[in-house]
């Protein structure tokens, strides 16, 4: 490998910044069209960049613009976008009250936007179809440059769109093929041979990995990449069949690894054919060691690679992504740094001797860049090319193209309409503020500024995203992160290590000391029922009297413990669990068939309880001085209530046990545990994070036992005095009934905190993004088998867009592989147990006399699977639409209205979650304010709450209290006190003094 000049060499920069000045010199007068006002694309893209308000309106509605199948619908979205002050106003007019207008008003105003819209995509895409993109490809070698073609659409949702779109490049290919031999080479003074520049294919295409596989995922990553590389292959093969050339595009950050290792595949697989390329992004910090690690492959196959290096695409959605998360953020965080990378990593890929190299990118800085730094290397113009999106920098493409002779464009082809999404990323992308073209060509920057070294500039004004912290600042623990190898690694360890462990004893844990009894039960494995989980010693009454009176010894001491000390015992507790977080999912991978992924949100779940109530705590701990006058002092306090009985679930086993435990802990009282029976080695898991925190003994115990022995004792003994419960709705009425009686011996009314049931609707509006629709309706109803409270039972779908969403609910649910849920191939598992399958098995019968069974899935023989099934022509009054299921069956109801919509939706007992999507700013208002549920989410899925950050819980029958996970939630364990002292002594206040 030749020795590498550094990027930081004066005479290398001041080459570089004259180069630039050269190519801006040839440049003078140009504008790209986007930025010529006397083209009405032009004019577009002046009002976008000097008015924010309207910039971000025209994003939102080019948006939704594909889902506008009505002209009533267009108009009414426009006379939304007309409320902006940054429109003229006779425009202004015409859109706020076109939609008072009759129908031939609505019809002219809804054909011209669509006109307009269609000739916005047509700046950007080069046709419909590979026959329509032809014409604009053979315009483009006119002008004396290639292309490589990318099929707009890569949101595949299911195997049949995934094929569809297979077979979408297999006819693309097909067509250039045909067309490119026609076209004479380029770049060739004497047809020597029928290569573009000498040796590269007349054509390109370009793809994204997951356009072709639809259940790609990271946490299943060798099965994901040996799926994607089969179905590439037939593709890459017909392109190298027919004379052409493909490159593997980077997707987001979650993709990375697996597209790397896709193109080693493939390129492994056919090393006599060197024309595959992957695209690299050098807005990622990762870039340099993947580069390196690559080339290094590279040299040790003896297989010659092509780097497409891209600045990237996706920096705000990876900045979301990692924000929400609570996982390091992926990408440099300054321009500056991006552009330094790109220069770095550019000389990385021309010192390697073999490689080749496209620059990708509109900057001139950059270019030039490339052009001196591999004339400093002495590399040949046939090891690199210049590369640049259709449409956006016609005047650079023209001058380079005229300079160097090999210039490819990046062209997207697709129906124009359905790639509005791939629209707003240029119109953002081009109306950014640190845009390249904007900044020389509409803003007119000074050449200088624009041509500065970026990493002199990233040095200076180098940034790190600053969160607020402090000690007593709440934020959420990340859950796992499975597109990384190593998280990847530490969970299939942890797994294999818990199967180890699988048929040991579980005691009960009273007073601190573990105890058996002579009563035994097995805890089963769901996927595999004959697997013994553990063996689990069951509670007698008398353990349950020893748990009660452990609790009151302890309560005395521990009530008097300062706040601060008991919120460190749960901070102690947070880091054991975190220290150990991998075992602690592995144990609800085997109990309860958790997979990878929901397991580790549990534990990261039952770690925000455990840090957010700590500081909570602190929060509330008083007195809290209350409005006085002179010669009084007021003071508010809270005091615990006594002894919480803790009734837990099966479904979130560790997280929202460790919530309703640590909450009453924390507040001073001590707890009678009684877990569910199917989860009690899950339940034990708590009793180790908890002793590891050193917290004393009586303050926590733990009594596993038979329901019908101990659960209505527990709750009836006159010495609990709050009742922490989550299961069904059927059982927390009973425990509220028998709660409401006053036992002899009893001191205080007991307190009932009960998060129960809900029959969850999603409601999918007219101009839905079902993009997005579709995948977050099939996570929230069938996530963790339909397992969560929170789940989608009940899908709500306006009349025109029910069919579509339907058929594509129908692919994607279809596309899900079922399994054991240790295995991360499998998307969907078992149910919890046996009586849970009958249970749902008869609703399911129950389906086909209510409705039509649109989609009844295929599951593995035996054990506790259920198919997923989706029902159609479900009405308010059917069982699957008030009936809690709590498994995957779905029911889907169409209506006509929106005010329909959130009608059914409110048409049961229930109001625990529910959802919207919806792009339509006054049916969202709507929602927020007669969507009758603890909580609504618009626009993504209703699973998965956050503590802290979505606080949880219903109300209705679906549950008594607040919410957990939230600022009220401890006062349920506590009674407040009011303290009231005369501070004066014979007419004398100190208040008074001076």
């Amino acid at each position: 490998m030749n020795e590498q000049v550094p990027m930081d060499s004066p005479e290398l920069n001041t080459r570089i910044i004259e180069r630039g000045k050269e190519l801006y010199e040839l440049l003078e007068g140009e504008k790209p069209s986007l930025f010529q006002r006397s083209r009405w694309v032009g004019r577009i893209m002046d009002w976008l960049l000097r008015h924010e308000e309207l910039r971000t309106g025209v994003f939102r509605f080019v948006d939704v613009f594909p889902s506008l199948a009505t002209s009533s619908m267009l108009v009414d979205h426009l006379h939304d976008l007309g409320s902006s002050d940054s429109l003229q106003s006779s425009l202004r007019w015409v859109l706020r009250h076109a939609s008072r207008g009759g129908w031939l008003t609505r019809f002219a105003l809804a054909k011209t936007v669509r006109y307009t819209m269609r000739k916005l995509g047509e700046q950007f895409m080069v046709g419909e179809n590979a026959r329509e993109a032809v014409r604009t490809l053979a315009r483009i070698r006119q002008e004396g440059c290639t292309f490589s073609v990318d099929i707009l659409g890569e949101s595949v949702l299911s195997g049949a769109e995934a094929e569809a779109y297979r077979r979408l490049y297999i006819d693309l290919v097909e067509v250039l093929s045909r067309a490119g031999s026609e076209w004479p080479p380029l770049g060739v003074p004497e047809k020597t041979n029928d290569l573009d520049w000498g040796s590269h294919p007349k054509f390109s295409i370009s793809l994204k990995p997951t356009s072709l596989y639809s259940q790609a995922r990271p946490v299943d990553f060798d099965n994901s990449v040996e799926a994607v590389v089969m179905r590439i292959r037939p593709v890459y093969e017909k392109v190298l069949e027919s004379g052409g050339s493909l490159c593997i595009d980077m997707e987001s950050y979650q993709y990375k690894d697996l597209s790397l290792e896709v193109f080693k595949r493939l390129r492994a697989g056919y090393p006599d054919r060197s024309h595959l390329a992957v695209a690299i992004q050098a807005y990622l910090p990762d870039t340099d060691n993947d580069l390196r690690q690559l080339l290094d492959w590279s040299e040790k196959q003896g297989l010659p690679v092509s780097i497409r290096l891209v600045k990237g695409a996706y920096w705000d959605h990876e900045v979301m992504r990692a924000r929400q998360n609570g996982w390091d953020i992926p990408v440099y965080m300054n321009k500056s740094e991006t552009d330094a990378a790109f220069e770095r990593n550019a000389l990385r890929v021309l010192s390697h001797p073999t490689s080749y190299l496209a620059c990708a990118s509109h900057n001139i800085r950059s270019i030039a860049a490339v052009m001196e730094t591999a004339r400093s290397l002495g590399v040949p113009d046939s090891r690199y090319e210049f590369q640049m999106l259709y449409g956006m920098a016609e005047p650079i493409q023209r001058v380079l193209a005229r300079i160097t002779g090999r210039v490819r464009l990046y062209c997207p082809c697709g129906q124009i309409v359905p790639g509005m999404a791939y629209l707003v990323r240029r119109l953002l992308e081009n109306s950014a503020n640190q845009s390249f073209l904007r900044l020389a060509f509409a803003e007119r920057k000074d050449v200088v500024h624009l041509l500065v070294d970026p990493a002199e500039a990233a040095a200076k004004g180098r940034t790190a995203l600053v969160l607020p912290s402090g000690p007593n600042l709440f934020s959420n623990q990340p859950p796992a992160d499975f597109s990384k190898h190593e998280e990847r690694r530490l969970m299939a360890e942890a797994v294999t290590a818990v199967r180890q462990k699988l048929g040991g004893p579980c005691p009960l844990f009273i007073n601190g000391q573990d105890r058996t009894t002579w009563d035994t039960v097995s805890s089963l494995n769901p996927a595999e029922p004959s697997e013994v989980v553990a063996r689990v010693f069951q509670a007698g009454l008398a353990d349950v009297d020893d748990a009660i009176a452990a609790a009151r010894a302890a309560f005395v001491r521990w009530s008097d413990t300062p706040g601060t000390r008991r919120a460190q015992y749960l901070k102690d507790a947070a880091r054991w669990m975190r220290d150990h977080r991998y075992e602690l999912s592995a144990w609800q991978v085997w109990e309860i068939g958790k997979q990878w992924g929901e397991a580790s949100a549990d534990v990261a779940e039952a770690i925000d309880y455990l840090e957010y109530y700590a500081r909570e705590m602190v929060r509330l701990g008083g007195p809290h001085p209350l409005p006085s006058v002179p010669g009084e002092s007021n003071q508010y306090l809270y005091e615990p209530r006594g002894i919480a009985a803790v009734i837990a679930p099966w479904n979130f086993p560790l997280a929202i046990t460790t919530g309703m435990v640590a909450a009453a802990v924390v507040t001073g009282n001590c707890v009678v545990y009684k877990p569910s029976p199917l989860t009690p080695a899950i339940g034990r898991n708590l009793v180790d994070a908890l002793r590891a925190a050193g917290l004393p003994a009586g303050v926590f115990n733990f009594v596993p036992g038979r329901a019908e022995v101990i659960a209505e004792y527990l709750i009836n003994h006159p010495a609990i005095t709050t009742i922490a419960f989550t299961g069904s709705t059927q059982t927390g009425l009973k425990i509220i009934e028998n709660a409401a009686i006053v036992r002899p011996g009893q001191g205080v009314v007991k307190r009932m905190i009960c998060e129960m049931g809900g029959k969850n609707a999603i409601i999918i509006d007219d101009d839905a993004d079902l993009d997005e629709a579709v995948p977050a309706v099939v996570v929230s109803a069938f996530g963790f088998q339909g397992q969560k409270c929170s789940s989608c039972s009940r899908v709500i779908v306006l009349e025109a867009a029910h069919d579509a969403f339907v058929e594509r609910l129908i692919g994607a649910a279809g596309s899900l592989p079922v399994g054991p849920a240790w295995d991360p191939a499998f998307i969907l598992g078992p149910v919890c147990d046996t009586p849970s399958r009958i249970r749902i098995s008869g609703y399911i019968e129950v389906a086909g006399r209510e409705g039509r069974v649109l989609y009844s899935g295929k599951v593995p023989p035996g054990n506790n699977y259920v198919p997923i099934t989706i029902v159609g022509d479900i009405m308010p009054g059917h069982r699957l639409a008030e009936e809690e299921i709590f498994g995957p069956v779905l029911a889907v109801m169409k209506v006509k209205t929106f005010d329909q919509a959130l009608e059914w939706a409110n048409s049961t007992r229930y109001a625990l979650t529910g959802g919207v999507f919806s792009r339509n700013p006054r049916h969202l208002d709507e929602a927020k304010k007669r969507f009758q549920v603890g909580n609504l989410y618009l626009n993504r899925h209703i699973t998965g709450a956050l503590v802290g950050r979505q606080p949880f819980g219903g109300f209705k029958m679906s549950g008594l209290g607040t919410k957990a996970g939230g600022e009220e939630y401890l006062l349920h364990f506590m009674d407040p006190r009011v303290v009231t002292e005369n501070t004066a002594r014979r007419e004398f206040s100190p208040d008074l003094l001076q």
